[in-house]
């Protein structure tokens, strides 16, 4: 089962965005599988009816893909599992449940947002200067409050890019409190989560259960509060938990894809509560911390990469850590199907979809310009007629790297280049892949071309 289920998981990641599913379906876990029937475990219910409602046809697809036949699957909510060399989630870390009626007579169960990953700690966070001052912050808050000091950063109010490691920061606080002092109470919950209970407690006309949930608590992290934007009830009580909690002096922290101040239709007071403690934006890594995130990655994966993969990794997605954990598990996941060892041109090959989407802002001209002046020759002579070594094989190379960093068709590309036909785009384009192979002087000059053009 678990077999089939990494060949699952290999066919959802490349089915929907990198972001969705990393959010939503690398938490799931398989439990069960006969001929018939996949059961598949949610960690909470409100995930459960996510996915159920948006990512159905996706997982029928994947399974029949892999399994070779129809099969029902089935989704149940099962709590995130802590392996035994994982930190262990701690008595005073509140989950929230549904109280169940007698008449019911089921246990109450835990629901979203409850639980913190266990791989999301401080010592597992890369820094560079990109996150350095938010890392250094998340640290400070974590240790006052422990220490019980007076909250010098409240709200603690972290912004940025998908896939930056906000949430990783957020949680790492989380552990950190819960590791040092067993008495606080921590909750941890996204602002979708938020909405969904708060909702539910209107129908239900529980709101007092619902106050008291979010309001006795030491440490509130609450996740993309930019999904309140909006919901004007919500809002609301939003705004009233978060000036109970601060005059209280309890620690409020929370993470945003924008600042305070940019959330659109979201109240002017509520902006201004928000942006009140400390702001700290979280930028996209440099290529320096992208090396060090890639290697400790593969560390924990148990991949043998060579420098040479990671620095073509670290040199081309540039977009967010995410893309990269995404990038490695993927390149892990084809190695093991078809047993192959982890090479720069595997990795090449295995990746060249994600490379091109991350580099569809360069345009032709852009790598028609980089190649004449990184070769001393003019633009125009990539568009000639001229058939001299030292013309042809730039040219040959800068069809290579328009067909690989951007979207264009082959005919496009000949267009581009003078006129030519779109065979001669490919043949120039697969010469150029087969002597990356052996010629080891010309992979150096594509990869330094590669470099200067993301």
């Amino acid at each position: 089962m678990q077999e089939l289920w990494t060949q699952i998981q290999a066919e959802l990641e490349t089915a929907v965005d990198a972001a969705d599913y990393a959010s939503w379906l690398a938490p799931l876990q398989a439990m069960r599988l006969d001929d018939t029937e996949l059961s598949v475990g949610v960690p909470t219910q409100f995930m459960l009816d996510w996915v159920a409602e948006n990512y159905q046809d996706i997982f029928n697809t994947a399974v029949s893909k892999v399994s070779g036949k129809d099969m029902a699957v089935t989704f149940c909510v099962v709590p995130i599992s802590m392996a035994s060399e994982k930190p262990k989630l701690p008595d005073n870390f509140l989950p929230e449940k549904i109280e169940a009626t007698p008449e019911e007579g089921i246990e109450a169960q835990l629901l979203g947002g409850t639980a913190l990953n266990p791989l999301s700690t401080f010592k597992a966070f890369v820094t560079g200067n990109s996150n350095a001052v938010a890392y250094a912050a998340a640290s400070r808050i974590a240790e006052a409050v422990c220490a019980g000091e007076t909250a010098a950063y409240n709200p603690f109010f972290l912004h940025g890019g998908v896939g930056l490691g906000k949430t990783h920061l957020m949680h790492a606080v989380g552990w950190e409190i819960l590791a040092k002092n067993d008495k606080l109470k921590v909750l941890y919950i996204s602002a979708e989560q938020f909405l969904f209970r708060f909702i539910r407690a209107l129908q239900s006309k529980s709101t007092l259960n619902f106050k008291e949930t979010f309001r006795n608590v030491d440490v509130l992290m609450i996740d993309d509060v930019q999904f309140i934007a909006g919901k004007g009830a919500t809002q609301e009580e939003f705004f009233h938990t978060f000036n109970t909690l601060v005059s209280m002096g309890k620690q409020v922290i929370l993470t945003s894809d924008r600042s305070p101040h940019d959330l659109d239709r979201v109240e002017e007071r509520l902006k201004s509560r928000l942006g009140s403690g400390l702001t700290c934006e979280v930028h996209a890594p440099e290529v320096e911390t992208r090396l060090a995130i890639l290697e400790q990655k593969a560390a924990l994966l148990g991949l043998e990469l060579g420098r040479d993969v990671i620095e073509f990794m670290a040199q081309n997605i540039v977009s967010n850590v995410r893309e990269l954990e995404g990038a490695l598990n993927r390149l892990a996941a084809h190695a093991k199907f078809v047993g192959a060892t982890i090479t720069l041109e595997f990795a090449q090959e295995q990746l060249k979809d994600l490379f091109r989407s991350q580099a569809k802002g360069v345009t032709l001209d852009d790598i028609q310009r980089q190649v004449a002046e990184f070769y001393t020759i003019k633009i125009a002579d990539l568009h000639g007629p001229r058939r001299q070594r030292q013309i042809a094989r730039p040219r040959q190379v800068a069809m290579y790297l328009c067909k690989k960093l951007t979207t264009r068709s082959f005919p496009e590309i000949g267009r581009a280049f003078g006129g030519r036909d779109h065979t001669t785009v490919m043949h120039g384009t697969k010469a150029v892949e087969k002597l990356l192979v052996s010629d080891s002087t010309l992979a150096e000059e594509v990869r330094l071309l590669e470099r200067a053009l993301s």
